[in-house]
């Protein structure tokens, strides 16, 4: 196997464990026994259990960004493809606490250590939001005085969304519900030319 292969299996195991039994109540013994790997293996990829958490979370994240990667390539209009960007933020975010149990607590807990590892994610989507807008100024349907600073802006509103999303705290009943809502603040809040088809 890989040494990319057997890193991948080894934080999926982890990542099972955590859900399963929670951080506290899993040991790097079990990870390694579940892994089907020797102790040795497992510190020559991971020197803590800390480590190979933020492994976890590091992965969820970069999940969490290839959906938007998808959504940002499709042939859509820049005002849609920010809809669904945040969309598909919010179920990723939603279904990788739900998807892994135990840890949703951890998760939660240990705020400040996911928001060091979130770092690069945060960047990342800042910049796809900086892509999305850029295209909609060059396609002349966003008028916009700073890309950047808007899409910080979106980045930190839909980071304060999560929370609520996750556990369900909006009046809408669901996602459906809630898309013409969202879809709506969009289209008034960028545009300049827009359709509403």
């Amino acid at each position: 196997m890989s040494v990319v292969k057997t890193r991948a299996l080894l934080v999926d195991v982890a990542r099972q464990l955590f859900a399963k039994n929670g951080f506290e109540n899993t040991s790097m013994n079990d990870i390694a026994v579940v892994a089907n790997k020797g102790r040795r293996t497992l510190y020559t990829y991971f020197n803590s259990k800390e480590e190979i958490y933020l492994a976890v979370i590091q992965t969820e994240l970069e999940r969490l960004f290839e959906r938007m990667e998808e959504v940002a390539r499709k042939n859509i209009s820049p005002e849609e493809k920010l809809v669904q960007l945040i969309f598909a933020h919010l179920d990723v975010m939603k279904e990788a606490v739900y998807r892994n149990g135990n840890l949703r607590a951890e998760f939660f807990r240990d705020i400040w250590k996911v928001e060091a590892v979130r770092k690069n994610f945060d960047k990342n989507e800042v910049n796809l939001f900086r892509r999305i807008l850029n295209e909609g100024i060059d396609k002349g349907v966003f008028d916009l005085r700073n890309v950047r600073l808007t899409a910080e802006i979106m980045h930190y509103c839909l980071k304060g969304c999560e929370v609520p999303y996750i556990y369900g705290r909006y009046a809408a009943q669901n996602a459906e519900e809630l898309y013409p809502y969202v879809r709506n603040m969009v289209f008034k809040s960028f545009g300049r030319n827009l359709r509403f088809n």
